[in-house]
């Protein structure tokens, strides 16, 4: 399953846990309320590990990336630099979105 709809349904298993412990709150039950509150976490922390996972695929990516520019550096390709740079900063960016 990829990253983004991993995120994406902890995103709503939080939600839909903070929905259920206010409900519980409101009627008073705190079984129930400590029911979405469990739930909650369970879906940042499912987001969280999502993120992760992205983080370190964008760290590959980015070493990747300056290995294939150093390479296009020593065999002066051009083209090949380029790439590297463009791998390198495509990389840095997943990690910047993944924090």
């Amino acid at each position: 399953m990829r990253s983004g709809i991993k995120r994406a349904k902890g995103a709503v298993k939080e939600v839909a846990g903070k929905v259920e412990k206010s409900a519980g709150r409101l009627v008073g039950s705190e079984r129930v309320a400590a029911t979405g509150r469990a739930r909650e976490l369970e879906g940042r922390g499912e987001q969280n590990a999502a993120k992760s996972s992205e983080r370190v695929k964008g760290k590959v990516q980015e070493i990747a990336g300056k290995v294939q520019k150093r390479a296009g550096d020593v065999l002066d390709d051009d083209t090949m630099m380029a790439k590297g740079k463009l791998r390198e900063v495509k990389g840095q960016a997943r990690q910047k979105l993944n924090k």
